[in-house]
């Protein structure tokens, strides 16, 4: 079976003299002018995005971009040693009172999400006595480090060789510890005295001071859920205290949910920002063709291995036919497309005549036209036959299958790169997608997704998820990347953060960052006659292949998923791949 070569592909093609462009990594919201906060800002706009953080415009982003967050940082200890004021917050104060019933052990399980229902939606109080499913929370691969937490748990593991926990290892733990101790908390300064030193003596100082964090955290979100914000805002003063911008990934993520607890408790009071000045930011937000981007492109797996292993599925269904058509519904800069450009150029038995790409898009019409030119430059270099068309309109409801130029002697391929997740808060929108898609008559669709849970209607369930999946990516960062780096900063700071604020402290129409399970996705695309197609051994093997060009490639898992594809950091599914045709 024909597999894809591993090209050494020379990024200055997509850099070139376009260092202006920032598409790259695009995940654009199908509602008109919102994007999906992902990856870093355009020079251009960074007032905006100061606005939002309260830092100052600098000519050159640098790191005195977080040089400022840190100093915003260091003020909480003033705000700390602070007699509360009252006067000018109407707030019950009295201390919350956690309701542990004999069944709580057995926990709550996440609400499964639902594609049909956005709106309306309301928060289920409960108690944090539901977080029990903290302890299988996020353990969909195998349990590769439960030995390291039995031996923690059980105090059995010494000093002198402590276990390396990772992120969401430490968040695991906390957990079940905050629930063992939240029935004897009286008030939101008890938990400084919750005696981890001893219950934990397995685990370093550091450790030790991290789960305390995690803790600090945990109690802020059930205050929020109970409405005991004058409560709430103490936790995450105190959180705010012990946490850091630049940080190990628990002091991070932290940092970053306290803030959007806190953004939460200022919507709900009225004293939030305005919204509409919060679409501008979003509005710029991409990950463009810089040395920065494509540094991280190079340094985090995860979005190579799903396009190679997605390019692999493509050339395997494509197989025989001389003259495809690639349909590209998040075309960005185009990188996704060098792998399946390569393989195909290389194919003598069935010489290619032509290659179309038709990219879809609603926005930055210059950007697509010149994603179009670099791919146009990088198969005249592969000597490829190629063309490439752009159906462009100003609103994606708009989009019809006679929109594409399909020709009758081309063979179709779809490929949806994390951009259905956009859709799910406008689902006549996703509709209209799919049945476009059906009327194309693709050999084979390739669906990329985000494996998570973040659409519960539950502000505790979707908290815990997103807490959950965000230690991953900070644990992958703090691996990949060093912390000063500033690629990580920037990408901290400009989307992991919004992303964090928007799904923790929006709700209803305006929270649009959205995921769910692939689960989901399945039962939804049944309803179109959809039929998943199992990804061969080879689109497996070219995503272990990948793994291996990566200095902390074994950390990332690769694992089916029934037919599909998940991928997975040190045992927490990240993105899920998947091929599908219509019946």
């Amino acid at each position: 079976m024909d597999q894809i070569s591993i090209p050494t592909i020379d990024f200055s093609v997509f850099q070139g003299d376009h260092n202006h462009l920032q598409e790259c990594g695009r995940n654009e919201l199908i509602n008109n002018g919102i994007v999906d906060p992902w990856f870093e800002l355009d020079s251009e706009d960074l007032d905006s995005l100061y606005t939002v953080f309260d830092l100052k415009y600098q000519e050159n982003p640098s790191d005195k971009q977080v040089k400022l967050l840190e100093d915003h940082q260091q003020n909480i200890s003033d705000h700390w040693t602070q007699s509360d004021d009252s006067s000018n917050m109407d707030l019950p104060l009295q201390p919350i009172q956690i309701q542990m019933t004999p069944k709580a052990s057995n926990g709550i399980q996440p609400q499964v999400p639902r594609l049909d229902n956005f709106h309306g939606e309301k928060t289920t109080s409960i108690s944090l006595a539901s977080l029990e499913f903290l302890n299988n929370c996020g353990r969909l691969f195998q349990k590769s480090s439960e030995e390291n937490l039995s031996n923690i748990l059980n105090n059995e593991a010494r000093v002198s060789n402590i276990p390396k926990l990772s992120t969401e290892e430490i968040l695991r733990v906390a957990g079940e510890r905050y629930i063992q101790y939240s029935t004897q908390r009286v008030d939101g300064l008890s938990m400084f005295i919750h005696p981890y030193a001893s219950s934990l003596s397995g685990l370093s100082i550091e450790q030790t001071k991290d789960m305390e964090l995690v803790h600090l955290l945990l109690a802020a979100a059930e205050e929020v859920d109970q409405q005991q914000f004058h409560l709430a805002s103490q936790s995450i003063a105190h959180c705010l205290w012990k946490a850091s911008v630049t940080g190990n990934p628990i002091q991070r993520l932290c940092f970053y949910f306290c803030g959007a607890l806190q953004e939460r408790i200022d919507r709900e009071i009225g004293r939030s920002l305005c919204f509409e000045r919060k679409l501008r930011f979003l509005s710029t937000l991409a990950l463009g063709t810089t040395h920065e981007s494509l540094t991280c492109h190079t340094e985090i797996p995860f979005s190579q291995v799903m396009q190679f292993a997605g390019n692999q599925a493509i050339v395997e269904n494509v197989k025989g036919a001389t003259k495809i058509h690639l349909v590209d519904f998040n075309i960005r800069s185009g990188i996704q497309c060098t792998g399946l450009m390569q393989a195909l150029s290389e194919q003598r038995d069935c010489p290619i005549e032509l290659l179309k790409i038709t990219a879809i898009g609603h926005q930055e019409k210059e950007k697509i036209e010149e994603t179009g030119k670099r791919l146009q430059s990088f198969a005249n270099f592969l000597n490829l036959p190629f063309s490439f068309d752009m159906v462009f309109m100003s609103d994606m409801k708009d989009l019809k299958a006679e929109s594409v130029n399909v020709k009758a002697d081309e063979t179709v391929a779809v490929y949806c790169y994390t951009v259905l997740r956009t859709m799910i808060c406008r689902q006549d929108y996703l509709d209209n997608t799919i049945r476009v898609i059906r009327g194309l008559r693709p050999s084979v669709v390739v669906v990329c997704e985000i494996e998570a849970n973040h659409n519960s209607p539950s502000f505790l369930n979707r908290f815990v998820e997103a807490l959950f999946y965000y230690s991953v990516l900070f644990d992958c960062f703090e691996d990949c990347m060093d912390r000063d780096n500033l690629v990580r900063k920037r990408i901290e700071v400009f989307h992991i953060g919004e992303g964090i604020r928007n799904m923790v402290a929006a709700e209803g129409a305006e929270r649009f960052t959205r995921n769910v399970k692939l689960d989901v996705w399945r039962a939804y695309f049944a309803r179109f006659r959809m039929v998943e197609m199992e990804l061969s051994e080879s689109s497996r093997y070219q995503a272990n292949l990948i793994l291996k060009q990566f200095s902390h490639g074994s950390s990332c898992i690769v694992q089916n998923d029934g037919k599909a594809l998940l991928v997975g950091w040190k045992g927490t599914p990240i993105e899920s791949v998947s091929i599908w045709k219509f019946l």
